[in-house]
């Protein structure tokens, strides 16, 4: 089958640029890579096989074929369409192509569908599903979701911090994000205690390997080796399914912080701080959430609703 001649070259220059230039971080760049596959496909079915001929039409094609056929929902055709406009524009501005095909695409409104969110009952739930019962590691699994919980974070920042990154005194953990954008993220005392007995009783086992195996990361595995965002995810849908609580992901506890710590009054600002969101934007989905729940009270008790 035909690809399109320079195709793969650029792609490769593309993401040496992502790389160096941006320091994304390599699960974003599996995600940009993913994105990049599919219009390759989209592309050779086209017949566009080289760069500089792929059109606004082909895009946009591509774009309805990513929402009617495959039936992604508009975040995730969002996000294509991010990692589109990305690789046209560096080929734009590198001298590569003559014109940017993506410059004029409209991006489909995000978020039409909320995100799932624990109620605080059930985050404890959830919590408390890390105990002796379920096994040796769950001093691990009680400190991973304590401190998901605690600070907003995404499986992959979990995963990537390091004992150093604690710093008790101060009941904050230095956390990694997207981009390798370092931000402080406070925690709490139930976060603190669970990291200390983890850190304490179960993590000095874990090391038993004397081999450099743990790379100086927290969160080990059983055979003492970081614990990837695979893991994370494993771990979640574990101790969700021992509390009963149906389809939980790593994300279910980050929309929960932000949910309610906008409920208890934070400033949306400050939520935005913490969760590292470059945007705005990308916050005030919480409070369409918060304001839902409103309805629902007023819906409930209000003698006129």
């Amino acid at each position: 089958m035909a690809t399109p001649s320079n195709y793969d070259q650029q792609v490769r220059d593309f993401f040496g640029y992502l790389r160096v230039e941006a320091g994304l971080s390599p699960a974003t760049l599996d995600a940009y890579r993913r994105d990049l596959d599919l219009l390759k496909e989209y592309l050779v079915v086209a017949g566009a096989f080289c760069c500089s001929d792929v059109t606004p039409k082909h895009l946009a094609a591509h774009v309805r074929y990513l929402h009617r056929d495959r039936g992604l929902q508009a975040s995730s055709v969002a996000r294509h369409l991010s990692t589109i406009r990305m690789l046209f524009r560096f080929l734009h501005a590198s001298n590569r192509i003559e014109k940017d095909p993506a410059k004029l695409l409209e991006t489909p409104t995000r978020w039409k569908r909320l995100p799932d969110v624990l109620s605080p009952k059930k985050m404890k739930q959830l919590i408390e599903a890390a105990n002796p019962k379920f096994g040796r590691l769950w001093q691990r699994d009680r400190a991973l979701v304590e401190l998901m919980y605690a600070g907003g974070l995404r499986a992959s920042e979990v995963a990537g911090i390091k004992p150093d990154d604690f710093k008790e005194t101060l009941a904050v953990v230095m956390v990694t994000g997207k981009g390798n954008k370092q931000r402080l993220v406070p925690i709490g005392k139930p976060a603190i205690e669970a990291l200390n007995n983890y850190v304490k009783e179960l993590r000095p086992t874990l090391l038993r390997f004397d081999d450099g195996r743990d790379k100086g990361y927290l969160l080990l595995s059983n055979t003492g080796r970081p614990l990837e965002r695979v893991a994370v995810w494993q771990i979640i849908r574990k101790l969700a399914k021992n509390a009963d609580l149906g389809e939980v992901h790593p994300h279910t506890l980050r929309h929960s912080f932000a949910t309610h710590m906008l409920a208890g009054g934070a400033d949306l600002r400050v939520v935005q701080e913490l969760l590292g969101h470059s945007d705005i934007g990308t916050t005030q989905i919480y409070t369409h959430i918060d304001r839902s729940q409103l309805k629902a009270v007023i819906a409930k008790y209000h003698p006129r609703p």
